[in-house]
This record gives structure tokens, sequence and C-alpha cells, in this order.
């Protein structure tokens, strides 16, 4: 097989972009845009054109947020046909809650009871053009829902408001039949200077206090949790074994910078790996939806090469993965630090009898220490595996 065709994207990848990836124009806070429009029409052909499976929307990046119903009707029974006739699927539906002035103190954290039922009105909105256009996921990403000053609400008082607006969409959603599963997206600052949802984390914790957290999982976002120095993975790993991993943003981030966006795997090839590694092997078969940007310096055409580059990386990490799992020498290594437990009690689920047995054991804490543990060079096999030297 070709180098070409080995990283063909296919369907069963489900690889998505969102409009606003590849419709985004360049426009930074320093300067204008450099690229002229693309419609959502002429988005999906260029999907479909690069492989992609599946195309991703905030409410306005598709209909105009004064749009008239009749234009709202027109706009989506074009990007509906667009979508059939491409081939393309709508996984995933979202609302911005960010970027008109209204929203300037918060939506759903909102201290003027106008705004956040407005906020409320406007994501109920959002939903019924996700699920006219089939998608069963729907993201929540608070933005503003942060502070510049902690003197304008208590922020306990803007969590209690974020769970009732929650709970209130969960209803909306059961009351319509829209099935669908939501995903909370967290960052820790910018726009705001600091946003109450921070990390994955902090959404973990919160989805068990609200009235359907079945209903509700996460978002994880690579460049935002790096943001905040984090390792990503490890947080996605987490949502993942609570059964939370609901979508996922990939991209790429340097720490400490703003929100970059950057190219996927771009930046942190290493880390990359090992995010790539742990969705393959742990079997997640949700989509895997690239949330970045071309280089402010590309055309057209360079958006394309962009999206491609975003599947191609994702599609050479996982080869790798795979080889990585086959190396004979790194699985001697693995299974050099996961000895077998020779006599040691069992410690998994607890019992009076296990519990006696533990406490009467003697351990040789010398001989434990002396285990090899061969971290660096199995760290060397990685880094020569992914660069092709092995």
């Amino acid at each position: 097989m070709t180098s070409s065709g080995q990283y063909q994207p296919k369907p069963e990848h489900k690889f998505s972009f969102g409009l606003w990836t590849l419709g985004n124009r360049g426009r930074d806070p320093f300067g204008d845009a450099v690229r002229p429009p693309i419609s959502p029409v002429d988005i999906v052909s260029m999907l479909a054109e690069t492989g992609a499976w599946g195309v991703n929307l905030h409410d306005n990046d598709l209909v105009p947020i004064d749009a008239t119903y009749a234009e709202r009707d027109r706009i989506v029974c074009d990007f509906k046909k667009a979508c059939e006739t491409n081939g393309i699927t709508v996984p995933m539906a979202t609302v911005s809650l960010f970027f008109h002035p209204v929203f300037r103190d918060g939506a759903f954290t909102a201290n003027d009871p106008e705004v956040r039922a407005y906020a409320l009105q406007k994501t109920m909105r959002a939903m019924d053009l996700g699920a006219e256009l089939g998608a069963k996921i729907f993201v929540l990403w608070g933005g503003r829902e942060g502070v510049e000053t902690d003197a304008c609400r208590r922020a306990d008082e803007a969590v209690k408001r974020l769970r009732e607006a929650v709970n209130y969409l969960c209803e909306y959603s059961i009351d319509r039949g829209y099935g669908y599963k939501f995903a909370m997206e967290a960052k820790p600052n910018e726009p705001r200077a600091d946003i109450y949802m921070a990390t994955t984390g902090h959404y973990l914790g919160f989805i068990p206090t609200l009235e359907h957290p079945e209903m509700v999982g996460v978002n994880p976002e690579v460049a935002h949790e790096q943001m905040a120095g984090l390792n990503f993975m490890h947080g996605v790993a987490q949502a993942w074994e609570c059964g939370k991993l609901f979508h996922i943003d990939l991209n790429d981030q340097m720490p400490g910078r703003y929100d970059q966006d950057l190219r996927f795997g771009s930046a942190n090839v290493k880390s990359t790996f090992w995010l790539v590694k742990f969705l393959e092997d742990v079997g997640y078969n949700g989509p895997r939806h690239f949330d970045a940007h071309a280089y402010r310096t590309e055309d057209y055409d360079g958006v394309k090469d962009f999206a491609r580059g975003c599947m191609r990386t994702y599609l050479i990490l996982k080869e790798k993965a795979s080889q990585w799992n086959a190396d004979k020498e790194i699985q001697s290594i693995l299974n050099e630090i996961t000895p077998p437990r020779n006599g040691t009690p069992e410690v998994g689920h607890y019992s009076e009898q296990g519990s006696a047995a533990l406490l009467a054991h003697c351990f040789d804490k010398d001989a434990m220490a002396k285990k090899r543990l061969p971290y660096e060079r199995l760290d060397q096999l990685t880094i020569d595996l992914i660069t092709g030297t092995r």
C-alpha cells in the first residue's frame, strides 16, 4: 500500500471539522481577515474533497443571528442538500453564547435575568437546528461564563445558575425527544480573565450535581487543557474511565500561550502520540473533531492542506501506536515493570480476610526498591518509533 493510500481518511475514522474552523478567515486582535469568506455549502464540498466524515456548527455559523424565519429555512435547506450530496454527516451542534455583545457579562451565569433567559432561548433554538440536521451531540462552551473581577458576583452563585440552565436544557431535549448527549467544554481563560469551569476536571465534579447526569458528559479540547499546563491525555483518560467522554476537540497548543488552535500534532508530537494511542487502545468510537485553524498565511488551497494535515497526522500516529503495541522490546519492558503478584496479597475488593492477610504480609522493601524501571529506554524507544528511526 502506498503512503498516500495508507493515510487516507475513511468514514469509519469519524473525522469532523467545524464550519468555524475551515471558515476561519485569519482575523486576529492585531489584523483583519486575510482570506475571503467560504460559504457553509462550499465548506461542506471542501470537507468531502479532503476525505472528512462530518461537519459541526454553531447556530450562527450557518444562520445569521438576525435572520428571518424564511431566510433561516432557506439556508438550512441548502445546507442539508449540500451535506446529502457530499455524504457529510452533522454529528454535533453547538451555540454561540460569546460573540454578540449581549453576552459581555456571560450567558447562563450573567447577572441580568433577561440575558440568562435569552441565552436559554438561543440555545433551545440551536438545539432545534442541530436536531433538524441530525446531530445527537450538543456541546456547551461557556467562553463568557467568567469574570475579570470577582466583585461582580459570588462564584458559587454562578455555578448554581449554570446548573439551573443545564438542567433546563436537558428537560427541553427530553420534552422534544431529541436524544441529545450534552458535552461540556472547559477552558481556563480567554476571552474572560477567569472562566468558572476551567478544566475538564471541574466539569467532572459538576456533572454529578445535575438532575440528569446521565445525559451530560465532557468535550475536552487539547489547547484548552494545555493552556493550564495540564497533561491533556490524563484528563481524557479520567473522562473515559467514568463514562463521560462524549466528544473531543483535537488541535495543538504551546503551553502558556493564548488559545492557538494549531493544526493537530503540529507543536507537541509526543503528547499527541500518547493521546491518539489512548483513544485507539480504549476503542473510543465518537467523533474525532478538529477544532483548529489554518495559519494566517494560507489561502483557500492552504486551508485544504491544513484539513488534510490534521487527518493525516492522526492516521500516522494511529499506525505508530499499533507498532508500539507490537514492538517486542517495548512489550518486554512493559512485562518487566508490571510483574505478577507472586504471593503478594490481593488488594482489589476489600474483605475482612483479605485485609488480615495484607496486615500480616512481610514486604521486602529493599528488594522492591532494587527492581529495574528502565523508563529512559522505554521513552527513547518511543521517540525512535515516532520519528521513524526504529
